[in-house]
Parts: C-alpha cells; sequence; structure tokens
C-alpha cells in the first residue's frame, strides 16, 4: 500500500538574502520602517488603511503608538517585501560560526595578496 504522505513532492524552502541586514538596521522596527519610506509611505499608508501620519508615528520611537505584527504581516503581503523576515533570520538564526567562516573564507586571498607585499616592504 502507497503512502500518501511519502509520495507527495516535498518543497524546499530556498532562502537568498542580503547577509549584514542585521547589522545595518538597528531594530526590526528601522528595517521596517526603511522599506516602507523605501516604497513611499503614503502608498503603503492606504494598503495599510492607516493616515500616514499615524504610520510615522508608529514607526517612529513613539513609546504609545507601536506597529502591530498584524500591521506587519499585512506590509509583507501587499509590498512583498521579506526584509523584515531575512532581517529576523540574519539576527537570530545565522549561526555566528557561519559568518566567522565566511570571514576567514574572504581573508584568505586578500592575506595571499599581503604576504608578498611585507615581504618587499621588509616587513616579513
Amino acid at each position: 500500500m502507497k503512502s500518501a504522505v511519502i509520495n507527495q513532492p516535498s518543497n524546499q524552502l530556498t532562502l537568498s538574502f542580503e547577509p549584514g541586514l542585521s547589522e545595518r538596521h538597528l531594530s526590526l522596527r528601522d528595517c521596517v520602517a526603511s522599506g516602507i519610506y523605501q516604497r513611499g509611505l503614503g502608498r503603503v499608508a492606504i494598503d495599510l488603511n492607516k493616515a500616514p501620519g499615524n504610520l510615522s508615528v508608529e514607526l517612529s520611537e513613539d513609546p504609545t503608538r507601536n506597529f502591530s505584527v498584524d500591521s506587519l504581516e499585512i506590509y509583507i503581503t501587499k509590498s512583498g517585501d521579506t526584509t523584515p523576515i531575512h532581517y529576523l533570520i540574519d539576527k537570530f538564526l545565522h549561526d555566528k560560526s557561519n559568518k566567522q567562516s565566511e570571514a576567514m573564507a574572504q581573508l584568505a586571498p586578500i592575506l595571499a595578496q599581503l604576504a608578498p607585499l611585507m615581504r618587499q616592504a621588509g616587513l616579513a
């Protein structure tokens, strides 16, 4: 008897995002605000059914009014901007040892070029 679960084709999630998002933005709110202002505050406010002034205050550091999770979900759905999700992945799921390995991999060719120059300069 064939299993309906085992024989179903599986979907694999592939993530492609800009590294360093968590270093470029101070917070998730900052990341979202950047995307909203890039797309136009007025246009996004219409999509979120909010007044532009209210949306601007929600994106600011005003402790009395916050940009809600529901608003974030609507924003991502309407704009197609998945940068906030990538920000969270980079901040919380990106393995620090991977970052170190990536940095070392980028450093190796630079050191290979630097060694002969140091010898020529008499620093080796």
